[in-house]
């Protein structure tokens, strides 16, 4: 196949892709502006440690106290900041192609909200903690099974899932609120902890299950965008070519599912990451493909860590990540949903 200007060809037998030298490009300065931000960090805190050192440490070498901070402290919260921001904005990606809608993201349509339920209720309940992430994740797919059910009317429609979601979210709010009002004091101490999105309490075992997820959910999402892509023409197009649209459905959704819960599993609800970052890799990018894909993973990753720099250093108080994103995402949402109501009218006129 003849390259086009800015998109070249590649062609290995079984496998072939095409690549855009934009997306490219992009890919590449987001991941080096992420590692700058991530070692950046290291250094930073009360008890300072200069990069020369922490080079020393990551290779295996300097002293105790300054391979315990870099190690057991700094590097976990790091990490998980990274790893939870790209997670989140996948997820976000995902959902918004398979419903179609802009407005559609995990925390806002009640995704993560059944994650938290669901793991608050495992806390509350005295049951071990190493339990959460597949409470979370059982939380997420039965939120995401409620949502899917009440929205179809002889046919999904995105607009009603949008709305049916929001209104799932506010009684899975109320539902947390009520469980840890009825929860003993300590435990209800973890889950307000918890709830306001943190990498405080980020352990090893957190970081390897969120790398072993991504790593193997990423290219599946990845993948599945070609089969979004042709069922956003039509449903009736894709079925003529034999696609499986409800079967395509419930996988694209199971995955969101599955990336958010155990984000929320780990460093509880974040917002915004998951709303914004696939619009702003859209923007910059282009469609949604598998390059744009992995450029929004970035992005989220480079939105968490930065919110968490800010939260812990800019200010006078530290502030938990998630009260970062969401003092941002909040005006954007409104900005954003008025900006859609606004084509939506101009459609009907």
């Amino acid at each position: 196949m003849t390259d086009r200007p800015g998109i070249r060809y590649y062609d290995f037998g079984f496998l072939s892709f095409r690549l855009k030298r934009r997306t490219l490009i992009l890919v590449i300065i987001a991941a080096f502006i992420l590692a700058g931000l991530a070692f950046w960090t290291l250094t930073l805190g009360s008890y300072a440690i200069p990069l020369g050192e922490i080079m020393d440490v990551l290779g295996s070498r300097g002293d105790s106290g300054a391979r315990f901070v870099v190690m057991q402290l700094r590097l976990p919260r790091i990490l998980s900041a990274i790893l939870v921001g790209a997670a989140l904005a996948m997820a976000g990606a995902l959902l918004q192609g398979v419903v179609s809608n802009p407005l559609a993201s995990p925390d806002i349509i009640g995704i993560n909200a059944g994650a938290s339920a669901a793991a608050v209720f495992w806390v509350i309940s005295g049951f071990d903690r190493s339990g959460v992430p597949p409470a979370a994740f059982i939380g997420a797919l039965c939120a995401a099974g409620a949502i899917y059910t009440l929205s179809r009317r002889g046919h999904l429609s995105t607009s009603r899932l949008v709305l049916v979601g929001i209104g799932v979210n506010a009684m899975l709010t109320a539902l947390i609120q009520l469980l840890m009002v009825r929860g003993r004091i300590d435990d209800v101490q973890q889950v307000y902890r918890w709830m306001a999105g943190s990498f405080y309490t980020s352990m090893w075992p957190d970081i390897h299950l969120m790398l072993i997820a991504v790593i193997l959910l990423a290219p599946v999402g990845a993948a599945a965008l070609g089969t979004l892509r042709v069922m956003q023409i039509g449903e009736s197009t894709a079925r003529s070519v034999g696609i499986p649209v409800e079967a395509v459905r419930l996988g694209v959704l199971g995955l969101s599912c599955a990336l958010s819960a155990l984000a929320v599993s780990i460093s509880g609800p974040i917002g915004f990451a998951a709303l914004a970052m696939p619009h702003l890799a859209r923007m910059l990018a282009g469609p949604m493909s598998a390059g744009v894909f992995a450029l929004c993973g970035l992005l989220g990753s480079i939105l968490l860590l930065a919110a968490d720099i800010f939260g812990q250093y800019a200010l006078p108080v530290m502030l938990p990540a998630g009260v970062v994103t969401a003092a941002v995402g909040a005006p954007y949402f409104l900005v954003l949903l008025c900006r859609s109501g606004a084509r939506i009218e101009g459609r009907n006129r």
